[in-house]
């Protein structure tokens, strides 16, 4: 699990020094206003983004579980099953997403001198989502394979390319957040395009012929079955960010900007958990086709080992580290900003293992047939969360810390959900043959 593991927490990795490197360059460069306005930004575009990548997600299930039963035929079916639907959702979410972009900016309360810039940043964005859906189909196929280098090797190229012509469009040309928009968009194009390309030359087992290309009743009815499932986790999931995105936004711009920043360090230290807990679902859904039920329980155990120590090291460091952090990206002299993202660091980062307990879950009964499952833990998470929050903040004597706290709450309650489900359900599953 770990060797697999390794290019998927060092390509996110590198994804994320993208994220901080342009976070980094709109707060250094372009100021307070515009990294409020493109962090308030990132969760809309996690949350539309996410609805397809839990698709792939889904779909990327089945090709394992196909994969450890060594159905190679089926296998195929199911990609092509799963082109047409995840392609078809893709292009109508995309249309959606700029037609009533105006609008959703309203509803999450943005600053009204923050609105054009948003609006702009975001166009260009939305413009680029496809490229997003394509690149993301396929490094799912090929880690559901157990390959997740190849993935890597052209997530390189794609931060690379993306942190090169950020500086050009922001530094040189003096494009503003267009410019930093225009440069993700470039390089998603170019990621998506080579891995397409490099997985149709050197995976024949994985070309389509025109035998695959038929979509059978069964086929269709599994994938959706499992995408849609999964989908609706990351969009519940990601929902319940947008909702509170806007409601940080009504607190102001200081509060937007340190949440902004603070996001990005967060997301940095527990994606290597979230990595993980991706890694281990291949693993069990490959082992859980191929009917290996005591490799499933020891690596059960052994993924529990390896998250709780790293979670409770990254914790700590997060929690020692955080006014440095604030500091790399908002400048000294904004004292305001950098304590509000302190107090969230501290605050949330404190409770990382709860989140790496919560991957796990989703991860297993993503691999066991269960994915329903991960939609209830999502919705008692962020369920929590949202409400939790927003009654908080309406307390004028805890205001936006309500919100901070909301979260290790949220994970709290679904691991102790998926966890007695899992004491009382998952024997019963894995010895069961009607998956």
């Amino acid at each position: 699990m770990l060797s697999f593991a390794f290019p998927l927490v060092l390509g996110n990795l590198l994804q994320q020094c993208y994220n901080i490197a342009d976070t980094l360059i709109v707060g250094r460069i372009l100021g307070t206003d515009a990294l409020a306005a493109v962090g308030s930004s990132y969760a809309l575009i996690v949350f539309v983004t996410s609805i397809f990548i839990g698709l792939c997600m889904g779909c990327s299930a089945v090709f394992s579980i196909q994969y450890g039963s060594n159905d190679f035929s089926g296998m195929r079916h199911s990609i092509f099953s799963s082109i047409v639907l995840v392609g078809g959702l893709t292009l109508f979410l995309n249309i959606c997403s700029i037609v009533f972009l105006w609008p959703i900016i309203h509803v999450l309360q943005t600053p009204p001198e923050l609105e054009l810039m948003v609006y702009d940043y975001l166009f260009i964005i939305f413009l680029g989502m496809v490229p997003v859906c394509v690149y993301n189909f396929y490094a799912f196929l090929l880690r559901s394979v157990g390959n997740s280098a190849i993935p890597l090797i052209f997530l390189i190229v794609s931060v690379i390319l993306n942190i090169v012509l950020d500086v050009l469009m922001m530094v040189v040309l003096d494009m503003g957040v267009e410019g930093a928009a225009i440069a993700t968009v470039i390089s998603q194009i170019v990621g998506s395009v080579g891995l397409c390309i490099y997985t149709h030359k050197y995976f024949p087992e994985l070309r389509l012929q025109r035998v695959d290309c038929v979509i059978s009743r069964q086929s269709l009815v599994r994938i959706t079955s499992f995408s849609f499932l999964t989908g609706v986790q990351q969009s519940v999931m990601n929902f319940g960010i947008l909702m509170v995105q806007g409601l940080v936004n009504s607190f102001g711009t200081a509060v937007m900007a340190a949440f902004a920043a603070a996001v990005k360090i967060d997301s940095f230290a527990y994606m290597p958990v979230q990595d993980f807990g991706n890694a281990f679902s291949t693993f069990i859904a490959q082992n859980f086709g191929a009917k290996r039920t005591k490799r499933i329980f020891k690596g059960i155990r052994s993924a529990i080992y390896i998250t709780t120590a790293f979670s409770l090291f990254v914790s700590l460091l997060v929690f020692w580290l955080s006014p440095f952090l604030m500091a790399f990206f908002v400048s000294p002299e904004e004292t305001e900003i950098i304590d509000i993202g302190v107090e969230y660091l501290r605050i949330e980062g404190s409770f990382y293992v709860g989140i790496g307990y919560l991957f796990l879950l989703y991860g297993y009964y993503r691999a066991v047939a269960l994915p329903a499952m991960s939609v209830v833990l999502t919705i008692i998470s962020l369920g929590t969360r949202v409400a939790l929050a927003y009654l908080l903040a309406s307390v004028p004597a805890i205001g936006y810390t309500g919100i901070w706290w909301s979260v290790p709450i949220g994970w709290a309650l679904a691991d102790i959900v998926g966890i007695w489900f899992y004491n009382i359900k998952y024997k019963k599953k894995l010895i069961s043959d009607d998956y």
